[in-house]
């Protein structure tokens, strides 16, 4: 409870995310440390301004975070920091990714076919009824679909999915418990018991403007692959596919009808070559290699062996030497490893944020997997 006391205080801290999250666990060993530390302490570390370390100070602070768990115990939300087995091992390659989100039913993602859909809050009828040809093709692969609750493209695909059976998950940009619009509260029920909820606001925060172009962050961070179903020239639909581009995520827009407003941004991400040509499910299946039947040859999941092809040469050789010992202290790593304290806590910090390792008590390490 103490541990997650300090994790939520941490996340609503103003002007910490996961660059100064990670500073400040790295240089003070944990979260509960990161508040026994002197402010002055803190503002030693690199990038961690005096603002976050006085925050850090703030007398009202763990007040603040006792009433968000409170909340969340009442309404029955799951809390997720970065660090946990929980948190989308997707969504953590994201180098903005929220250090916690608030979560309600099933909200996996990790481990199935995940597309989200976007698009314009003024849908058309043809932008409608694409989007439901699409998603009833879709039916075989038995996808999630995340989408984010909102007018238009959003609701309609809410919608259908939980008449086809479909799994679908919506991101908010509001607590889960100020479901914006509130027109859509009872689809947004619906969907807990046939998928779920995601936040990184607190379950009492209302809905603001400027949290929805960073909701969009999330929904592309949590995907394989993006579809945008019918998009206007500007609009949040095209800042979500230009996000999953530069997250190194698949993007497949519907062509429209070049007489509609609504059509001009799916049919410039196309002409533009950033987004792929979407006629049907098939396309999705085809570019995301859904009908590839995957035979592996090691006990490491496809995702798992291009994370450790990515690992730096410390970090495989910090990886390699608990994989040998199976569990190993920390002292003991550094020691093998030739590297100081310091340098292996901030290895492992990141190993265990991209759901490789997993902490023990006693300062032991373990695999995942």
């Amino acid at each position: 409870m103490q541990d997650l006391l300090h994790r939520v205080a941490l996340s609503i801290v103003p002007g910490v995310g996961i660059y100064s999250a990670r500073q400040l666990i790295t240089y003070c060993g944990s979260v509960q440390q990161i508040f026994n530390t002197p402010a002055g302490k803190l503002k030693k570390i690199p990038g961690i301004r005096d603002q976050i370390a006085y925050s850090l100070k703030d007398p009202l602070l763990f007040e603040k975070a006792e009433n968000i768990i409170a909340q969340c115990e009442k309404y029955h939300i799951q809390i997720v920091f970065i660090t946990d087995s929980l948190y989308p091992k997707r969504l953590k390659e994201i180098e903005d990714a929220p250090i916690i989100i608030y979560t309600k039913g099933n909200t996996e993602t990790d481990h199935s076919k995940t597309i989200a859909i976007v698009g314009t809050r003024k849908a058309s009828a043809y932008g409608k009824h694409c989007l439901e040809n699409i998603l009833q093709e879709l039916i075989p692969w038995n996808p999630v679909i995340v989408s984010g609750l909102a007018y238009g493209i959003d609701i309609t695909a809410h919608k259908v999915c939980l008449e086809l059976g479909l799994r679908t998950i919506g991101v908010l940009g509001s607590g889960i418990q100020h479901i914006y619009p509130n027109l859509h509260q009872r689809i947004a029920q619906n969907m807990c018991e046939q998928g779920g909820l995601i936040s990184e606001y607190a379950p009492n925060i209302k809905p603001e403007m400027y949290h929805f172009p960073a909701r969009n962050r999330i929904i592309a961070g949590l995907c394989e692959g993006v579809i945008v179903a019918e998009a206007g020239e500007k609009g949040g639909a095209l800042i979500t596919a230009q996000l999953a581009n530069s997250y190194n995520r698949e993007v497949l827009a519907i062509p429209g009808n070049l007489n509609i407003p609504t059509s001009i941004g799916c049919n410039n991400l196309i002409k533009n070559n950033q987004a792929h040509l979407l006629t049907s499910a098939h396309d999705v299946a085809q570019l995301l290699n859904w009908d590839i039947e995957s035979k592996p040859h090691s006990k490491f999941k496809l995702k798992d062996m291009e994370l450790l092809s990515s690992l730096s040469k410390e970090e495989r050789i910090l990886y390699d030497l608990i994989e040998k010992e199976e569990t190993i202290q920390v002292d003991d790593l550094a020691w093998k490893s030739g590297l100081t304290i310091s340098q292996t806590a901030s290895l492992l910090l990141q190993l265990e944020m991209n759901g490789l390792i997993q902490m023990l008590a006693g300062k032991k390490i373990r695999i995942i997997g």
